[in-house]
């Protein structure tokens, strides 16, 4: 039987993972919560909805209080991660710098076992900031001294997305038409939210000390027809329309000279074309799963009565 009682602390635990991830452990009994995060709405989203959740509002690049909940914490699950924006400091903060203060502040007499939440991109032939910051993230926590395991999502989906598909779903409403560049048959390998905090819940319970697992959706779809399948489900309004690539991008480049953090942008439109697909491992038979299909998990996204409209701020 997993330890209940245990001290569980989640960075980023305002973010997609991180709010999902804090519900699954309720819901699955733990008592002992402590969510970090820097992001004051989105912090007090989850205060609002989860107060069950020890929330602390903190910059975990910055030396501070927090570090006495890392030297409390029987379980960390290292979620913390800049995702989106134009910046390298931006990622070298909050991946990396972040990261390393993180590492300090354990308590090697009592040091708590990490759940890294690493990205599929460490095995991608794209070059770009995140994923430059992610896997020089991924290396300190394997290089430290601590027990440790290692997950590596892809795109991920699910309640409480601001970004990713979260915010693709919304320009659906917000937008005439929706571009796809090109032909749009780009294999993505998406993973329901749901899914993934199970797996989190399971390294959690199991602490598989130094391995390293590969957490794909078990479907491949081509991003195209992921697009129409939201659109759908969800029943979205814009028409969907190909552009070309060339245009697409310009498209991209322009928003970035006037937002500082744009949804999307020219690097990850350029990570999105690139013909790769990710591992598929049998993490349903390892942690005792069931995948859920793509289509029911979109539903489950969308069309929920209470968390599909809560919100965060990107």
């Amino acid at each position: 039987m997993p330890d209940l009682n245990r001290r569980i602390v989640v960075t980023g635990a305002a973010g997609l993972v991180g709010q999902n991830l804090c519900l699954k452990l309720h819901e699955a009994g733990y008592t002992n919560i402590v969510g970090i995060d820097k992001h004051k709405h989105n912090l007090d989203v989850l205060r609002q909805h989860q107060p069950y959740v020890e929330a602390i509002e903190a910059d975990l690049a910055e030396t501070g209080d927090w570090a006495a909940e890392i030297a409390k914490a029987d379980t960390i699950v290292l979620n913390q991660a800049q995702i989106g924006g134009l910046e390298w400091d931006q990622f070298e903060r909050n991946n990396i710098i972040a990261t390393q203060k993180i590492l300090d502040a354990i308590d090697p007499e009592n040091a708590p076992f990490i759940v890294h939440i690493s990205s599929s991109v460490v095995n991608s032939r794209a070059d770009d900031f995140y994923t430059r910051s992610k896997t020089t993230q991924e290396e300190m926590v394997r290089a430290s001294p601590f027990r440790h395991c290692v997950l590596r999502p892809t795109l991920m989906f699910g309640w409480f997305d601001r970004k990713h598909l979260g915010w693709l779903r919304r320009f659906m409403d917000k937008s005439p038409v929706f571009p796809i560049p090109s032909h749009g048959k780009y294999i993505r390998q998406p993973l329901y939210e749901g899914d993934f905090c199970r797996v989190i819940m399971g390294c959690i319970e199991q602490e598989p000390e130094g391995e390293v697992f590969d957490v794909s959706g078990q479907e491949r779809i081509y991003y195209k027809d992921m697009i129409r399948t939201i659109k759908e489900v969800a029943k979205g309004k814009a028409a969907i329309i190909h552009i070309p690539y060339w245009a697409f991008w310009m498209s991209l480049w322009t928003v970035g000279l006037f937002m500082k953090q744009p949804p999307f942008t020219t690097r990850q439109l350029e990570a999105l074309v690139i013909p790769e697909e990710f591992p598929i491992i049998d993490w349903p038979g390892r942690f005792g799963l069931a995948a859920t299909p793509f289509r029911e998990a979109v539903d489950e996204t969308y069309n929920h009565p209470v968390h599909s409209d809560i919100f965060l701020e990107f």
